[in-house]
């Protein structure tokens, strides 16, 4: 009987860690061969929304990183504060425009490990980031993935 106690405890344990990473809203499989839903708020020289379509190092990052999921990109363009409440609402899947990782939006964003550098202005160097969904470990993982794989090439 205790034999089949502990059967039964292992098989309970080994099913609840089968999906991790996890997304609870489902992002990477909502994303993967749909939308991905992108916020960018202008900050040259990173993003650009001044033209028809937003331009930028940055939303070619956003563009291959659709194109790996097999996702088509909507843009929205707003503040940074809009963008990342719409992230934090599941409005949005990422956020782009020049964040760095000193960014103040850690209780709204997953922030991604920097996979850029630049100088700002005043010769300061500045680490650049992107802002996922919180939560969203397996989005998020995913996303990291691709930035380590585009960095390697």
């Amino acid at each position: 009987m205790a034999a089949l106690l502990l059967l039964v405890v292992l098989a309970l344990a080994a099913a609840s860690c089968s999906a991790v990473p996890a997304d609870p809203d489902h992002t990477l499989d909502r994303v993967s061969g749909g939308t991905l839903r992108v916020g960018v708020s202008h900050s040259p020289p990173s993003t650009d929304v001044g033209g028809a379509e937003p331009a930028g190092p940055e939303t070619d990052v956003a563009r291959d990183f659709a194109q790996s999921l097999d996702a088509e990109v909507e843009w929205v363009e707003g503040g940074e504060e809009y963008l990342m409440e719409a992230l934090k609402q599941g409005d949005l899947d990422l956020v782009i425009g020049g964040l760095t990782e000193s960014s103040p939006w850690t209780d709204k964003a997953a922030l991604t490990r920097p996979y850029a550098e630049s100088t700002d202005r005043w010769g300061k160097q500045q680490k650049h980031v992107l802002a996922a969904p919180m939560g969203e470990n397996a989005f998020l993982s995913r996303l990291e993935q691709f930035l380590s794989e585009r960095e390697g090439s």
